[in-house]
């Protein structure tokens, strides 16, 4: 395919691998179809073997939690603590991963009938991780010990404080740590540096359900659970790692796909009171499928998140932890609440920088943005920085000041744009930042953000065109008579979908687009047919009205290659096949070296 071939949306589309003979041969061995190959390919899947253990991961090949540095240090302290039914101090965070990971301690600990403090940080006052007061506080409550959760691989001082105010720390984290390591009885983190443990995708809730998994085995061996103290199962503890793991946009690759296959099942049975009355006042839908993870990062994960936003931190773990069903409820409705407001002042803050962005000229001038503002909410910018992102595609910080003129901001950007060597460029007119590649925060004085600006917009400006061009990633051709119920059944075996492992974007080639009708003058739903008349399938464009997309399907006129996602709906008792377009362009030759497969 040409390189300069854009779609309806001036977007370039590029297969996301190309299958070889082994990724063919492997689909025929496991009996799919040769479409498949290009997905097997896309997830490094080169025998039969690594793709039987893909498509059906097991916990039972779990890898072993000592084989995580530290682990052993940890459980022994923790085994101590255990059989001197110490009080034992967790300390979390306020968004989705650190309340999972605080809730998942509290119930394992509470089973094993230990008493449990949990401190979450206020987001707006204190920040995220452990501080120095904080440490000394929970010391001079009596603590001799602390696990952190989700945070504390760069607690340097606050872990100093602890270690001179008496109290040991076991740090679980999985953040990307420094060369040095923070003074800890143990540092539990598959992103250390020195860490040969292969599986770095791990969320903190992953990391929190290793610990367990090791302390709830070394009890085992020590003979220590009994008829009247039997051993608590650590199954039903997954729907808080499924969900941590999903909302913290972990990677569902490797481990992460068992913990997470496991754990959506666990959730769909609502055992679990907090997440049960969360699900009841999202009025999320289970269908056949089960809970998806499209529902985890759009449904559940924002409501958790929505208390720590508006600084309510502590309220994502008391729901998760309860286990009182009215309680759940209250404090759903609460989240709910605070969601609801969040989502009305992200509105007001997202049109206020489209507002900023369009009329400050930097769309024509710069290949970033940035924007501020005094009075924007300091605990939605991350949000406000996302959407900006998607509206223009370019990567975007947005800065809230404060009354002493002190600038909080956050970042994030597109695909191909490393934001936080940006950033870095800009240091010296930071007071602090840090982050990754992908988003980032910064502290700022507000006389500083013109020339931060400038030398921003200088940064992206050195770097190749190529990088702002929006991509999308296509998995492979699929003739339009090839799609049938029984395909999409078998591409529903690469689920669970997320980061790392895509729900697979097929191209349907040459086709024309019938019947198109607008529903609710946003969506346009058609008919996909061979341009001869012959096989079709039901098509639903969401949210593309208006706009180049709408105007090609309801045209009747021209032959498409249409890239989406063939999924199947149930509706009233019965299946129906659905494609679901993602995208358009005029018909050309497919983006692969070959013929699209037809078997």
């Amino acid at each position: 395919m040409p390189q300069d071939v854009l779609s309806l949306t001036g977007c370039l589309w590029t297969p996301r691998a190309l299958a070889r003979a082994e990724h063919a041969q492997t689909a025929r061995h496991l009996g799919l179809p040769e479409i498949i190959a290009p997905l097997l390919a896309a997830r490094e899947l080169d025998s039969p073997g690594a793709a039987r253990a893909f498509l059906q991961p097991r916990l039972k090949e779990l890898p072993d939690p000592l084989s995580l540095r530290d682990m052993d240090a940890a459980i022994a302290r923790l085994v101590e603590a255990v059989e001197a039914g110490e009080r034992i101090g967790v300390f979390g965070d306020y968004d989705v991963d650190g309340a999972t990971s605080s809730a998942l301690l509290t119930r394992y600990f509470r089973a094993l009938g230990l008493a449990v403090r949990v401190y979450i940080p206020d987001r707006l006052s204190e920040g995220y991780g452990p501080n120095p007061d904080a440490m000394r506080k929970l010391a001079e409550e009596g603590l001799r010990l602390v696990i952190t959760v989700d945070c504390g691989i760069t607690a340097f001082e606050a872990l100093e404080a602890a270690q001179d105010a008496g109290l040991g720390v076991i740090v679980t984290d999985h953040h990307q740590a420094r060369e040095a390591l923070p003074a800890a009885l143990a540092v539990i983190n598959p992103n250390r540096l020195d860490e040969t443990f292969p599986h770095k995708q791990l969320a903190g809730v992953g990391v929190a359900f290793y610990l367990a998994m090791g302390l709830n085995r070394a009890l085992r061996e020590r003979g220590w659970f009994t008829q009247t103290r039997p051993e608590p199962p650590l199954k039903p503890l997954l729907d808080l790692v499924a969900v941590g793991t999903v909302a913290d946009v972990a990677a569902i690759t490797g481990i992460n796909r068992a913990l997470v296959s496991a754990g959506l099942r666990v959730t769909a049975q609502k055992e679990n009171a907090g997440i049960a009355a969360l699900m009841e006042a999202a009025e999320l839908k289970v269908d056949h499928r089960g809970v998806r993870c499209s529902q985890v990062g759009f449904q559940i994960g924002p409501r958790i998140n929505a208390g720590g936003r508006l600084g309510r931190g502590e309220l994502g773990h008391q729901l998760l932890s309860t286990e009182d069903l009215a309680e759940a409820r209250r404090i759903a409705a609460e989240l709910d609440a605070s969601n609801q407001a969040r989502q009305s002042i992200e509105k007001e803050m997202v049109a206020q920088a489209v507002a900023q962005v369009e009329g400050s000229g930097q769309l024509e001038r710069a290949r970033g943005i940035v924007v501020s503002s005094p009075g924007w909410h300091p605990g939605v910018v991350g949000i406000v920085a996302s959407r900006l992102v998607d509206r223009f595609h370019r990567p975007a910080l947005v800065i809230s000041i404060d009354d002493d003129g002190v600038g909080k901001g956050s970042g994030r950007t597109v695909p191909g744009v490393d934001l936080l060597a940006a950033v870095d460029r800009c240091a010296e007119y930071l007071d602090h930042y840090g982050g990754h590649k992908a988003a980032c925060g910064v502290t700022i004085q507000a006389e500083n953000i013109a020339a931060f600006t400038e030398t921003f917009f200088t940064a992206l400006a050195e770097l190749p065109e190529a990088a702002f061009t929006p991509r999308l990633a296509v998995d492979a051709p699929l003739p339009v008579e090839l799609a049938q119920l029984g395909l999409a059944a078998q591409l529903q075996q690469f689920a669970p979908f997320g980061m790392g492992n895509p729900e697979p974007v097929l191209v349907l080639p040459g086709v024309s687009a019938w019947n198109g009708r607008l529903i609710k003058g946003r969506h346009v739903a058609c008919q996909l047919v061979r341009p001869d008349g012959g096989a079709g399938v039901e098509a639903i464009g969401f949210g593309v009205a208006p706009g180049p997309v709408a105007d090609a399907l309801l045209s009747n006129q021209g032959a498409w290659d249409v890239a989406g996602t063939l999924s199947v709906d149930h509706w009233r008792g019965q299946e129906r096949l659905q494609f679901r377009i993602k995208d358009v362009r005029a018909a050309q030759a497919l983006p692969w070296d070959q013929e699209p497969a037809r078997n």
